[in-house]
């Protein structure tokens, strides 16, 4: 203990030395990454990958410009980390976890601008207590993609905008076409920007000059692939949301985008009370933070409540629930909005404390991370998310003692396919229908596939001959003792059928 009060003290000195700041914010931001990601494999290791993490998976076996259900950037990020890192639960924690530690990152850069260092540090640090930034981001999805491509889009939009850079209008471009390639909720994004570029004080200064217009044809080049995918494939994820998010009742619509409101601020709530208590926040300084009267910050809260309120406008007019998860990425101004104004007072002691607070708990939370652990697993049988490693293997042996080539397809039951074919050495396809696109009958044919059922679930089975068809096949019947982290579990039974290639 000693000695990390020690480590703190040393960290905090060079913290405040402006020459060093900057490298010691991107080692601790490091730290950061690296204590969640222990803290994740501890406690959500045992129960296996989240169906959301094993789908980005699924759909990176595919290097395609699009995919039944969402764009394709998290599919090609999974595909290109997991070409250098094994398919484990640190690997996939340690990359969910560098989405925050680079929204941080690309906060405390934009934070240079607007506040002074002992803000900047303490903008930082209340980030961290955000769930978003923690608890939530070791699910890796497409929502906590968009984390770090909307705060380095709304960090080159600014530089573009005060300064009709060139080259920063390009950036700017290159991480609005890389937010909408992560989901198509960025169109909120985007929409926040133009209406901040347009009502700003200075419009006719930036739109005179080359900077939007280069960020335009950036980002139109760029997500040109992508639309051409999507006419040649029928608007396939458009049909997707559609048929997942049809049409409420504009009752339902309201109550959703009053709960998104209440629940995206309860979110934020422990960070913005800290600036409150801590510098004493009067009313007036309330409206100083929310609607600033100088240019700079009202450029600033123009392009932060934009994209954080404009989901409520086009929920009620597409009579769409929308759920507070979805705001994880609309917070990178945050800490310029509670802290940039003159009259909230900030001594270097006040960034101290918060600092060691943020720095301290999730410490505290690894220590009991074991215990979290315990009390967290699941009753009942395992899940095949937990089995799935042990369960590929079997799989894999059983393929490679009837064929010498790669298992390339494996099908049946989504629940068992998507983690089991996450796990699987020859990295084989998923074979699951409204999930994944359906691969050539003749590619089928002459690959052979897998398909996979719990043993007694007759809608499965059926469904497996039904795809196999006349073809001939192996029925093997599996049963899953050891369950990692679970000692004592009860075993699982699966049927394997084993379908070789075809001439």
């Amino acid at each position: 203990m000693l000695r990390l009060i020690h480590l703190f003290k040393n960290l905090r000195a060079s913290v405040a030395d402006p020459a060093n700041a900057n490298v010691t914010v991107f080692f601790a931001l490091i730290a950061y990454a690296a204590v969640w990601t222990a803290y994740g494999v501890i406690t959500k290791g045992p129960a296996g990958f989240h169906p959301d993490m094993t789908e980005i998976i699924a759909w990176s076996r595919d290097f395609d410009f699009g995919t039944v259900k969402h764009p394709p950037l998290a599919a090609w990020l999974v595909r290109g980390w997991f070409e250098v890192f094994p398919v484990a639960n640190w690997s996939y924690y340690l990359l969910a976890m560098l989405m925050p530690a680079i929204t941080l990152w690309v906060i405390w850069l934009i934070s240079a601008e607007y506040l002074p260092l002992e803000k900047r540090v303490a903008g930082v640090a209340i980030m961290t207590l955000i769930p978003f930034f923690s608890f939530h981001a070791l699910k890796f999805n497409v929502n906590t993609v968009l984390m770090p491509l909307w705060a380095l889009t709304t960090f080159f939009f600014l530089r573009s905008y005060t300064t009709r850079s060139p080259r920063a209008a390009a950036f700017a471009g290159i991480f609005a076409a890389a937010a909408m390639l992560g989901k198509y909720w960025s169109i909120f994004l985007i929409a926040g920007l133009i209406i901040a570029a347009l009502a700003s004080r200075r419009r006719s200064v930036y739109f005179r000059s080359a900077a939007p217009w280069v960020t335009v044809m950036v980002g139109a080049a760029l997500i040109a692939p992508h639309f051409i995918w999507l006419v040649e494939h029928d608007f396939i994820t458009f049909k997707y949301a559609s048929a997942v998010h049809e049409a409420k009742s504009f009752s339902a619509t309201i109550i959703a985008a009053i709960g998104y409101l209440a629940g995206s601020f309860g979110y934020v709530a422990l960070p913005a009370i800290i600036v409150f208590v801590v510098a004493r926040v009067k009313v007036t300084t309330l409206r100083d933070m929310a609607w600033p009267q100088d240019d700079d910050r009202r450029l600033v809260a123009l392009a932060f409540w934009g994209p954080l309120l404009l989901p409520v406008v086009g929920a009620l007019l597409a009579r769409m629930e929308i759920t507070s998860l979805w705001s994880m990425s609309a917070w990178t101004l945050l800490p310029i909005l509670l802290l940039s104004s003159k009259d909230v007072t900030w001594r270097s002691v006040d960034s101290e404390r918060v600092a060691a607070f943020a720095a301290g708990l999730p410490l505290l939370l690894l220590l009991a991370a074991p215990f979290i652990a315990a009390q967290s697993l699941p009753k009942g049988p395992p899940t095949a998310a937990v089995q799935a490693p042990l369960l590929a293997r079997e799989v894999e042996r059983l393929w490679h003692q009837m064929v010498p080539f790669p298992l390339r397809y494996v099908g049946g039951d989504g629940d068992i396919v998507l983690p089991v074919t996450a796990y699987a050495a020859d990295r084989p396809r998923a074979l699951v229908p409204g999930f994944i696109l359906p691969p050539d009958p003749m590619a089928l044919r002459h690959a052979g596939m897998v398909q996979l059922c719990f043993s007694g679930d007759e809608a499965c089975l059926a469904r497996a001959k039904a795809e196999i068809g006349g073809a001939p096949f192996q029925t093997n019947q599996t049963t899953i003792v050891q369950t990692p982290g679970r000692p004592g579990a009860e075993p699982r039974r699966y049927t394997i059928m084993v379908v070789p290639p075809r001439s």
